[in-house]
């Protein structure tokens, strides 16, 4: 939520700027003077404003952190899919500040703009929270509760985001200006005090926290709806003491009825006869002020700026998405501490409040004495280039990944290992298959074989025939199998003989910074296997494959086993990050049964700490950016069109949003080479922008008309300083 906006206690979003009577209504203001915070001059009613701000932060960054694992793992979307809906979302988040706007400018007023639409963000969340109960309903029915609720809460915080901190401005009086700019100071640090909160705490909900056997999405869902229900009743609790200011009309309804009007008229009036204007707005001048005009005007030359920003906000919001999906795949023990891969997340706020006074005290001053003229055009494009930087780290440290990851089958492709679980050495024939070297030694018992072999279909499905010698017995198989898999051909005794059986091994398997196993139970009796609190599962007798299961990672000295008739511990390892597991319980030895232990997926070897260059990177462009961007736009646009321009600064977000779900719709990239065209397309973009701003004509602070009725420099200076350096809107 953007909390700074420009506010004078007469605006929210949107100021009025039309020769339309708006009708004049007296403010509803408590009948008795405001009560004050321990006799000061801060009003009480900020004190539910503020709380309200850092609960309903906590409750949208708490929910939005564990979102793209929600949909990768819960509901079994992949990759592309979970980051073309998760920026969807975001998208949504960014277009309806417009509509939350419109409504409190011009029909609901701010107080009950936020009321009636805080109740539509709390039912979204329940609604969010249901959808995550593996008990309720299917897939089908999860994926609908999943994208209604997330579509209300899109419209809940959207809708509030331009009204909350203005609301707050609106219960100070104008001789209490200095008070007014310390509690926008206190406001900005509840958002980014709940976000940094919320984004550590809910991974740890969601993967510390088991329930239903899996990770507890509908708790991590469930405790930030809580904290919008906090939200709203504290809120609500200062009611009686709030000043409300009547709706005043919407100035972004003007700007565009007045664009269109002078379009309209020029077409209208294309005749080659009517004398030619100046400016292509001044054609509006038949119906608008001469002020209005001219405003629109400068708004327009800044807006043509905005043009190209969307890029490195595509770049940036993938933070929540891509840059997660990345840490699923990392090592993410630290030695002092273990990490859930959506907990990286935090890194972005925390950063940001180190830099904004690291670069406003000390690199722009340095700067400044080495005789650079430091433009804020200048920091714009600088800030580009380090987002690019930050996703050339990306792409390599993803190069890295892939190299340690095991192999991906493609069409008409399989991979096959072979597992020899009988007595003695065997020799493994793929009868009429072309590569007669396949397996050119024999297999010995209980041999681990290093990875896994390549096999060619002429079809997606295919039959294939083995052949197994054993001593001096031949034995022939045929087991089926489908493209794009990866299998194991386990091989055991039968009698005096042996036999196999085909068994699809996992493609993707959630662990989620956890290890998995699953175990073959050579036994004659049905094995009950606990692997820890409410972890437990059964493996049938002789030669029985169990479904995987995901597990803390760490040392198993004895886990504890139990048959019908005896109880034994099997020391399983180290059980590593990332890693999937077969193990095959035996009993060939007079020590009782033991665990033999074969990888089938390794562990994540690149640690987790190796995303912390990037996300540096990326933060320091997100403050030389936004802030300077903000800072900017508010310098060169007259007062009454600088609502407009954060409209239209929250729309450039949203349409990098979507941006960045085009792409991983319809770019068919591998990973790496999509972070790379990425870092491309906003170095190109970057070069257009800097032309672009090079031929701009900044305007001087004289040439700017402010409106008879102006706020304080004081106040309006430090609120804009507050707005620019709210990163986390």
């Amino acid at each position: 939520m953007n909390p700074f906006q420009k506010n004078n206690s007469r605006e929210t979003f949107f100021s009025p700027v039309s020769t339309e009577e708006v009708p004049s209504q007296s403010p509803s203001l408590p009948k008795k003077p405001p009560p004050k915070i321990c006799g000061s001059n801060y009003p009480l009613s900020i004190v539910f404003i503020v709380v309200n701000e850092f609960c309903e932060r906590f409750s949208y960054y708490g929910m939005k952190a564990v979102l793209t694992l929600y949909f990768l793992y819960f509901l079994h979307w992949n990759e592309d899919t979970s980051t073309s809906i998760y920026h969807a979302f975001n998208s949504l988040c960014y277009f309806t500040p417009i509509l939350g706007a419109a409504i409190a400018d011009s029909w609901l007023g701010k107080f009950k703009t936020i009321m009636y639409l805080s109740l539509v963000y709390v039912f979204g969340h329940v609604i969010k929270s249901l959808g995550a109960l593996p008990i309720l309903g299917g897939h089908t029915v999860h994926t609908v509760l999943s994208l209604v609720g997330l579509s209300l809460i899109a419209l809940g915080t959207g809708g509030i985001k331009p009204c909350v901190a203005a609301f707050g401005g609106d219960q100070f009086e104008k001789k209490h200006e200095k008070e007014r700019t310390r509690y926008f100071s206190v406001f900005y640090l509840s958002i980014n005090a709940g976000s940094l909160i919320s984004t550590f705490i809910t991974p740890m909900l969601r993967g510390d926290v088991q329930c239903f056997g899996d990770d507890c999405y509908a708790l991590a869902f469930g405790v930030p709806g809580l904290l919008m229900v906090i939200a709203l009743v504290v809120f609500s609790m200062g009611s009686k003491m709030y000043k409300k200011m009547p709706p005043e009309g919407n100035i972004v309804t003007q700007v565009v009825k007045c664009i269109w009007f002078a379009i309209s008229n020029r077409f209208k009036n294309r005749s080659g006869d009517i004398p030619k204007r100046q400016h292509w707005l001044d054609w509006a001048a038949e119906k608008y002020p001469t002020q209005l005009i001219k405003d629109v005007k400068t708004l327009t030359g800044i807006l043509f700026l905005y043009i190209p920003l969307p890029m490195f906000w595509a770049l940036l919001e993938q933070q929540g998405s891509r840059w997660t999906l990345q840490a699923t795949k990392m090592n993410s023990n630290l030695g002092f501490v273990v990490l859930q891969p959506d907990q990286m997340q935090v890194l972005n706020p925390l950063l940001v409040l180190i830099f904004i006074p690291l670069f406003d005290l000390v690199i722009y001053p340095l700067v400044s004495k080495c005789g650079i003229n430091f433009s804020s055009l200048r920091k714009m494009a600088v800030g580009m280039i380090l987002a690019c930087l930050a996703f050339a780290v990306v792409a390599v440290v993803e190069i890295k990944i892939n190299e340690m990851a095991r192999p991906q089958p493609g069409p008409q492709e399989i991979f096959l290992r072979v597992l020899n679980l009988a007595d003695d050495e065997v020799k493994v024939t793929v009868l009429g298959y072309e590569n007669n070297s396949l397996f050119p030694e024999s297999i010995k018992s209980f041999q681990k074989m290093p990875h896994y072999s390549k096999l060619h279909l002429k079809t997606k499905s295919q039959d294939f025939h083995f052949h197994l010698k054993y001593h001096n017995l031949s034995v022939y198989t045929e087991h089926s199998v489908e493209e794009k898999k990866w299998y194991s051909l386990i091989i055991r005794e039968d009698e005096k003989s042996v036999s196999s059986m085909m068994v699809k091994d996992a493609e993707n398997i959630t662990t989620i910074g956890m290890s998995a196993v699953r175990f073959v139970n050579t036994l004659h009796k049905e094995v009950n296997i606990n692997l820890g609190t409410d972890i437990a599962l059964n493996v049938g007798e002789d030669y029985d494959v169990s479904a995987y299961r995901t597990v803390q990672i760490g040392e198993y000295p004895a886990v504890h086993c139990k048959t019908e008739d005896d109880d034994f511990s099997l020391n399983l390892g180290l059980l590593d990050f990332g890693a999937a597991y077969l193990f095959v319980i035996t009993n060939s030895t007079s020590q009782g049964p033991q665990a033999w232990k074969t990888e089938d997926i390794p562990a994540n070897k690149v640690s987790i700490a190796w995303q912390l260059p990037q996300y540096v990177l990326v933060t320091a462009g997100e403050v030389m950016f936004s802030v300077t961007g903000l800072e900017f736009s508010y310098s060169q646009a007259p007062s009454s069109m600088k609502s407009v321009l954060q409209a239209a600064w929250l729309l450039t977000i949203g349409v990098g949003n979507f941006i960045v779900l085009a792409v991983a719709q319809f770019s068919g990239l591998v990973q790496w080479a999509e972070f790379i065209l990425f870092s491309c397309l906003l170095l190109l973009v970057c070069l257009i922008f800097s032309i672009m701003g090079y031929n701009y004509v900044s305007l001087k602070p004289e040439d700017i008309q402010e409106p008879a009725e102006k706020q304080s420099p004081c106040i309006q200076e430090n609120t804009i300083n507050l707005e620019m350096k709210n990163t986390m809107f």
